[in-house]
């Protein structure tokens, strides 16, 4: 696995979510479009600040779990599952760059051994 490009690529969607949350808490704010004077006006533009915190809120998880694979990244756990501890599959990690579990652990977890033995 290349790392520096799964850095890279990482960096750049930490960017994207920054500018994107930083968008939404600016229009939040109504810095551009100050609320408006008519009552209906504002239950529309109401409306739109629960959309608009609906991204925000979306966008700093995604946040949370980019930094949280950088910081994996530097330490040399990228690739593996934080509940297992066994390899995420690269197509998983490929799909889902931040992801800390593998595909068993990311559906419902490791299952107990049954009778038989199986997994």
């Amino acid at each position: 696995m290349d790392t520096n490009a799964v850095r890279e690529r990482l960096l750049k969607r930490r960017d994207e979510l920054r500018q994107r949350a930083s968008e939404a808490s600016a229009d939040l704010r109504h810095e551009t479009d100050p609320l408006s004077a008519d009552f209906a006006e504002q239950v529309t533009q109401r409306e739109h600040d629960d959309v608009l915190g609906a991204i925000s809120s979306s966008a700093q998880v995604e946040l949370q779990q980019v930094e949280a694979a950088l910081r994996r990244l530097a330490l040399g756990r990228y690739t593996t599952c934080a509940v297992c501890g066994e390899d995420i599959e690269p197509e998983r990690l490929g799909a889902v760059p931040y992801t800390d579990r593998c595909r068993t652990c990311a559906e419902g977890g490791r299952r107990a051994a049954g009778r038989d033995g199986r997994v």
